[in-house]
């Protein structure tokens, strides 16, 4: 076991390290903060460090790969690479200056051969996330702070919004003009197309970026139907700007359903081609974007939470255009217990635990042992970039530590069923006949526990775990 001296002077280290780095200039272009991250992460090498990948896959996903955002790819990457590349001619010439090492340097060689070997069966056998999970555990500070790194490099390149805003949010400051409403498809629950310029004019607008299977969107539209209900009146307006997770949402008789089925009032536009979502430099699921009747921005969240503060925001700026809203803010507290992440089934987007990447059916074992957070299959099994499709008679199993569990998923024809078990349990069946997001278990208590899905009969589309 690590000292505890030691671990306080490490967690102290990584902590100063953050702390050095300065804060970012809202119209700088973000290639220094690239370069520094990559530089920092270099010599342990993640690949899937945080907000320029991230950046990278959403603008890739949106079809918007611009020069702007190669460069910024580019100064990460070259960032990544200098401390290698010192390693690299470091540790030759080291070798050619040093007679012992020159004289052992085949045995070198196949010392570092059998070393990597080890480390791609311990990547296989989730050694490696053991061992960051205990990392992590001694060291909370290093996580910490390579995050913040991370965010004072990289926020306002994702957003277009400072974090200096974002601080200030409080007293509604002028953040920038807001883009207006691109309609990407067809609106709903409205008579005409609404837009900023025109009949939102003088009106506070609330624009909501969700799609129906996102379980974190559907947790805050309990909030938005009642802001709705309540400041409608007023003059507020909110409008859902639907941008597609899956390829199945982007159909607008499955998005009409829904908007039935959770009782959504106020008006929704499909932004299929995510021309929206662009203009607002938008990367989260869900993210609200408040502006007043001038048409300027004036406050933004991401994901869950703070509905108190976006309430007060909303009735801020009712006042601003002669209303005289309720002053009163009852938000039910939200409790999260989720610890495992969302988890893709696809291998386009996410990990699909122990089963090889190819568009086919292949004959799945699962092992004894799945790791913390990892799926497994038995039978055979179809994957494509954004599911896993199971085939008749065949089972998944998911390790997972969570209060409720959700799935994506898509018959593909009619309608067929799914056992549920916990801990090799019988639970309960659940019917699959839409394109939507199920509520696989309700458990009391949050855990960690095996669920094992078993399909008896028909095929099935798996898209993504969501936890709660």
């Amino acid at each position: 076991m690590l000292s505890s001296h030691f671990q306080a002077v490490v967690e102290k280290a990584f902590s100063v390290l953050a702390n050095k780095v300065p804060q970012v200039n809202p119209k700088s272009n973000g290639y220094w903060a690239g370069f520094l991250v990559g530089l920092s992460l270099g010599l342990i090498w993640t690949p899937c460090v945080g907000p320029i990948l991230a950046s990278v896959i959403t603008l890739a996903l949106t079809g918007t790969v611009t020069f702007n955002a190669f460069l910024i790819t580019f100064f990460y990457a070259l960032g990544t690479a200098i401390p290698m590349f010192t390693v690299m001619v470091g540790g030759s010439k080291v070798l050619t200056r040093i007679p012992l090492l020159a004289k052992n340097a085949s045995k070198i060689q196949k010392s570092f051969g059998i070393l990597t070997i080890f480390i791609a069966i311990a990547i296989f056998k989730n050694w490696d996330r053991n061992f960051q999970s205990f990392v992590l555990t001694k060291f909370p500070n290093y996580g910490a702070s390579l995050t913040r790194i991370e965010e004072r490099g990289n926020l306002s390149v994702l957003t277009g919004v400072s974090e200096q805003d974002k601080k200030s949010s409080q007293d509604l400051p002028v953040i920038k003009k807001a883009p207006d409403i691109i309609a990407g498809g067809q609106w709903l629950n409205t008579q005409a197309p609404l837009s900023l310029s025109g009949n939102l004019k003088d009106k506070v607008v609330l624009v909501d970026f969700w799609t129906y299977t996102c379980i974190n969107c559907i947790r805050t539209l309990p909030y938005l139907k009642n802001w709705h209900q309540k400041y409608q009146k007023d003059g507020l307006v909110i409008v859902g700007v639907h941008s597609p997770e899956f390829e199945f949402e982007k159909d607008l008789e499955n998005l009409s359903k829904a908007v039935v089925d959770f009782d959504i009032r106020y008006p929704v536009v499909q932004d299929n081609n995510f021309a929206t979502w662009r203009a607002y430099k938008n990367s989260y699921w869900p993210a609200k974007y408040l502006i007043d009747g001038q048409g300027n921005l004036r406050y933004y969240h991401f994901g869950e939470g703070s509905y108190d503060e976006t309430e007060s925001a909303i009735q801020e700026l009712l006042k601003e255009i002669g209303a005289s809203p309720s002053s009163q803010i009852n938000n039910v507290k939200s409790q999260n217990f989720s610890q495992t992440p969302e988890i893709y089934l696809g291998f386009g987007r996410g990990d699909i635990g122990y089963a090889t990447k190819k568009e086919t059916y292949q004959k799945q074992t699962a092992p004894k042992n799945i790791g913390k957070n990892q799926v497994a299959y038995n039978g055979n099994w179809l994957f494509s970039q954004e599911f896993a499709q199971s085939d008749t008679a065949s089972e998944l199993l998911l390790n997972f530590s969570a209060k409720d569990i959700f799935l994506v998923m898509h018959p593909v024809s009619g309608s067929a069923e799914v056992e549920i078990y916990l801990d090799d349990i019988f639970e309960k069946k659940i019917t699959v006949n839409q394109n939507k997001l199920y509520e696989i278990l309700k458990l009391q208590e949050p855990g960690r526990h095996t669920l094992k899905l078993k399909f008896p009969d028909k095929k099935i589309k798996l898209f993504a775990f969501t936890f709660g």
